[in-house]
């Protein structure tokens, strides 16, 4: 029996030194069994043909979902083009995520997990509220629920965060809701300029009253400086009028006794 392998997995079996790149830890199979060694970044020797050889990246890393489609709550199909999952994987639980999940352990709980949970999710709710209400929401959503099982089932995967692009929906409720947008946009405006109008009308009157105010305030100023004026004059010709008096009754009270 003649056994073909392909070039890189021959030339992984073959080879006695090998390196693991920085970011990752190297894993090895014996027989198809997983063993217990880890290495860290560098060089090491393994034995040729025997024992198989994996680098497993333990920094940070982005897998990219495409083509995801899935129907609304109304019935209307959207798919979604690109998800992006930022996960990393601790190293502390390396032997026992491959151990239970392969090297492949992102197929389970990330690419089918997203497909999974981007259908519940579409499933329950309207195109309406996917597009538009509830479209800021998905990313934490998404989140939460890879997180959350990979926390039960697979703790070592860690969800950093999920970016998740605008569906593509069918052209004729697109320009519908392209015209919603539109009248949407046409009402704010008109909301605002109306604001705007108001503030203005507002801002006369104020003006408006605080030059009445100033008026009043300068006609009342007039007003008591005439009063003070007459007043003045007044006192001052009563004055006058006490002082042509004693000097008549002088006058008449001289001649009386003279």
């Amino acid at each position: 029996m003649v056994v073909i392998l392909p070039s890189s997995t021959l030339e992984n079996s073959l080879s006695i030194l090998h390196q693991v790149p920085e970011g990752h830890v190297g894993v090895y199979w014996q027989g198809g069994a997983l063993l217990d060694i880890i290495t860290s970044p560098g060089f090491h020797l393994k034995m040729p043909l025997i024992t198989h050889f994996e680098p497993i990246q333990v920094t940070l890393q982005t897998d990219l979902v495409r083509d995801i489609p899935c129907g609304t709550k109304g019935g209307v199909m959207i798919n979604f083009e690109k998800i992006e999952v930022v996960n990393r994987l601790k190293k502390d639980y390396v032997h026992e995520t491959l151990l239970n999940y392969g090297v492949r352990y992102d197929n389970t709980w990330i690419y089918d997990k997203i497909h999974h949970e981007i259908n519940q999710f579409c499933s329950v709710h309207s195109l309406q509220q996917v597009y538009i209400d509830m479209f800021d929401q998905i990313d934490e959503k998404m989140k939460d629920a890879l997180q959350a099982d990979c926390t039960r089932y697979a703790p070592g995967i860690e969800i950093i965060s999920v970016r998740v692009t605008k569906p593509t929906i069918p052209d004729s409720i697109r320009r519908n809701f392209q015209q919603m947008e539109e009248e949407r946009t046409k009402v704010l405006i008109a909301i605002e300029r109306q604001m705007v109008a108001e503030k203005e009308a507002e801002t006369h009157k104020k003006i408006a009253i605080s030059e009445a105010e100033k008026n009043a305030h300068v006609s009342k100023i007039q007003m008591e400086q005439k009063l003070t004026e007459k007043d003045s004059a007044r006192r001052q010709e009563e004055i006058a009028n006490a002082m042509y008096m004693a000097r008549e009754k002088s006058l008449a009270d001289a001649s009386f006794y003279r």
